[in-house]
């Protein structure tokens, strides 16, 4: 269920390279890279663990309320996170001319049913 959801998403964005589910504790769930895409999604999904678990308490602590949607730009590519809950979220990998507008519209459509695949 989760690789199929990941494919979904990753497969009709435009310029979409990787999805990934992962647990706030570094530990994937599940991912899928695109055929030709060169990119170890999972290892940047670890590392960015702890960095997303520093922002969210850092958003929470201004009193601005739980973080649903995170996004880092690099050169070579954006990063759109997708917060479930407390444990878990979903994570995409897209190139500098994606559509992301649309990464992050079919990350919102496909956070719900994963969740509740989850529980």
């Amino acid at each position: 269920m989760f690789k199929d959801a990941l494919r979904d998403v990753v497969e009709h964005t435009q310029g979409g390279q990787a999805g990934l589910l992962m647990g706030f504790d570094g530990i994937a769930v599940e991912s899928h890279v695109r055929d030709g895409v060169e990119l170890n999604i999972e290892t940047i999904g670890m590392e960015m663990s702890v960095v997303l678990k520093q922002l969210m308490h850092a958003i929470e602590s201004v009193q601005a309320g739980a973080a649903q949607e995170l996004a880092i730009q690099a050169e070579k590519l954006t990063l759109i996170v997708r917060v479930l809950n407390n444990d878990y979220y979903l994570a995409l990998a897209v190139a500098p001319d994606g559509n992301y507008g649309k990464a992050r519209f079919l990350l919102r459509l496909a956070a719900p049913k994963i969740l509740s695949a989850l529980e």
